[in-house]
This record gives C-alpha cells, structure tokens and sequence, in this order.
C-alpha cells in the first residue's frame, strides 16, 4: 500500500533533492527506508503541533529514515536492488531504533530541515553497505553523508525555530526495511513500496556474567 506526503518538498542545501531535475520519464526515484511505525509517528505528530508560520509538517504517515537515495534508477535495474535488498537485509537481527533530540539541517543559523536524531545499532553500517552495493550496480546514489534522522518539517518561508527538543523512551523494534519508488504528485510525493526485506537474523547472545568465586566453608569453632 502506498502512502502520500501532503507536505511540499523543498530543495535545501544538506537535503536530499526533491524534484525531477535529477531524472527522466525513463528512470525511477528509489529509496532505501525503514518506515516509522504508526505509535510512534503519532507522537512526533504531538511536537509538529509546535510548528508556526511557514514550516510545513510532514505527514506523520510518511516518516521513515531514509538509508540510500537513488535519484534516477532505469527500471531494469529495479530486480538488482530488490536482490541486494534481500542479500543485505534479510540475516540482520531486528534492530532497536531510538529517538533522540531535535536538530536542523543544514544547520541550526539557517533551519530549513527539522528533524529527529536517530541512534541504532547497526543502521549506518547497513547504509554504508546498501550505498556501495547500489554503486556496484552501475546505479547512482546522493553524495551526501549518512546522517540518520526523520524529518518533522520543511521551511517554506519566514518562520521562527523551535527550540530543541529531548526525546525520552522514544523507540521501537524495527524488523523489516523497504525499498520505495517516490512518485511526483501536485499534492505531494506518492512513496510506493516496491519491495520489504525481513530482518531474520538472531541478535549475538550478550555477555554472560562470571559467577560468582565459591565460598570457603566455614565451620564452628571446637568447644
């Protein structure tokens, strides 16, 4: 099932590009995501009420931390990647993803993104490895480093910033990622899942603790 962003995307320096400069009728907007799930969209949604003049909120059924963006991928390539996917994804144990503060890009002097910190084991690694797979498929990805975060909103205009924000106790247990296609639509990007990639590895057991040294025996003193 697909799902639509009702905010309009901008083009920001330090974000990924929004629109059909990058591409052709012939090939495909892609990209690698984990998808934040419903519980925890709907309380990012509780900050976006923050929000005033031009900041324009993302739907919070279109929040995911993006891996690798792919901005002009030819459809026979398409299988490639659903293959890599599948090869990258599908022995990694689930993933426990948390949320931290709040933060800008492509800075906090000049807001134009405002995101969510993300922290999760394994998560730049697998991004490192989607990128140079994708790469080795002759297939063109960002240039822009790794930072794992999701987006709340988008400046449009004039507007004041919001001061930052520290999430407690905001996580989840990620156990699949996706690969979308982003459509362009007048009301806003359509992201069309084109294949999911179950985590179904085991996570390594952890450190067992060393007991504890025996205790001499100790006897009553003789009478």
């Amino acid at each position: 099932m697909a799902f639509i962003d009702r905010s309009v995307k901008a083009k920001p320096k330090g974000a990924r590009p929004q629109t059909d400069e990058e591409h052709t009728p012939s090939t495909y907007r892609l990209f690698f995501a984990l998808r934040v799930p419903t519980e925890i969209a709907n309380r990012l949604a509780e900050m976006q009420r923050k929000l005033k003049g031009n900041w324009r909120a993302v739907n919070p059924g279109q929040m995911h931390i993006t891996l690798t963006y792919l901005p002009a991928v030819p459809p026979e390539k398409i299988e490639d990647l659903k293959r890599l996917g599948t090869r990258l994804m599908q022995d990694l144990p689930p993933m426990q993803v948390k949320l931290r503060g709040t933060g800008y890009f492509p800075n906090e002097g000049s807001p134009r993104v405002w995101f969510v910190k993300v922290e999760a084991e394994g998560l730049a690694e697998l991004a490192e490895q989607l990128r140079a797979g994708v790469q080795e498929l002759g297939v063109q990805t960002d240039d822009l480093p790794f930072k794992a975060h999701v987006t709340l909103a988008r400046k449009k205009g004039p507007a004041p910033r919001i001061p930052p924000l520290v999430l407690d106790h905001l996580e989840w247990t990620a156990s699949s990622g996706s690969l979308y296609r982003s459509l362009l639509r007048k009301t806003g990007p359509l992201y069309e899942p084109q294949s999911t990639f179950r985590f179904r590895g085991t996570a390594p057991p952890g450190p067992q603790e060393t007991p504890p040294p025996p205790q001499p025996e100790t006897h009553p003193p003789k009478e």
